[in-house]
């Protein structure tokens, strides 16, 4: 295994001497290092947005997002996907994340999970994978045994296949239709990828799921109305919205939010097209979920 010509594992030569820098010079450069993060995913910008649509065009089929990774780029993607549950009132099973070595390495290292093809290909077969669905390797090395165990499973199934890699021509691309390859350069602590690889993953997974559910009528303007409101702060949140979607006094959003069985998006269709709880549902459903097109 040739890592040396990894940038991931390329020493840094601002950050030499990091032992012998105050914590206050310590602290500037590793801002001023993070500052190259959002240019470089900039860079990848066309990239990203070929995979939204590949996502949407799953999702609109029934299939689902899936990603997959090992330690760091693995955790991110299992706190991605279970963001879109309470974000986006989206059923667990609609973005999930897999992660080599099972849940159990979202807190403890599993040795040796990750060099294997054959948990990539497993992990995805338990969770019955299909044509319609979309996975998306993680690996900021770009060369992860696990995710490209996935990949290969993935395309003998039939699913769109992409990957997210902090390295150029990394080893991942190869096995995925649509590559997403993120350089922002060496990490102040040498191969440390939880640092600038790990903020590079973190803002392009967030606009992977983000802009998907755009994409699928879950936002109106940029109010998150499908949120699912689970607790008092959510519940309170939910009222908001409404008021913010419709200019409704707090009293009338109150109101319609238990008349909708707080579903925050019913509630809005049916003040602003002055509907009964059965007809938002019915304009909504025509609409595919999308409230601009019930208006």
């Amino acid at each position: 295994m040739n890592l040396e010509k990894l940038t991931t594992e390329t020493r840094n030569e601002e950050t030499m001497r990091l032992d012998e820098l105050s914590t206050a010079e310590v602290a500037r450069i590793m801002n001023q290092e993070d500052q190259k993060v959002a240019v470089a995913v900039e860079k990848e910008l066309a990239s990203i947005t070929t995979v939204i649509d590949n996502i949407i065009k799953s999702f609109k089929a029934g299939g689902r997002l899936i990603y997959m990774g090992a330690g760091t780029s693995g955790r991110l993607g299992v706190l991605d996907a279970a963001e879109c549950v309470p974000t986006f009132s989206a059923d667990p099973s609609m973005v999930q994340g897999l992660i080599a070595g099972g849940m159990e390495a979202m807190t403890v290292a599993v040795e040796g999970a990750e060099d294997s093809k054959e948990f990539g290909e497993s992990d995805l077969k338990a969770i019955s994978l299909t044509a319609d669905d979309i996975v998306i390797g993680i690996a900021a090395s770009g060369r992860t045994p696990y995710v490209i165990g996935g990949l290969e499973y993935a395309t003998k199934v039939g699913a769109t296949t992409a990957t997210l890699s902090c390295n150029k021509e990394a080893e991942i691309s190869q096995y995925a239709t649509y590559p997403i390859e993120v350089d922002a350069g060496p990490e102040i602590l040498t191969g440390s990828t939880r640092l600038k690889s790990g903020t590079a993953q973190k803002l392009v997974l967030n606009m992977l799921s983000t802009i998907s559910m755009i994409g699928i009528g879950k936002v109106y303007q940029n109010l998150m109305v499908d949120v699912k409101p689970t607790n008092e702060k959510l519940e309170e949140r939910s009222k908001r919205i409404i008021m913010q979607a419709t200019e409704c006094s707090y009293e009338k959003a109150s109101l319609t939010f238990i008349e909708a069985d707080q579903q925050v998006k019913l509630a809005i269709v049916m003040i602003l097209t002055d509907s009964t709880k059965e007809e938002a549902t019915e304009k909504l459903t025509k609409a595919n979920g999308f409230i601009r097109k019930t208006i």
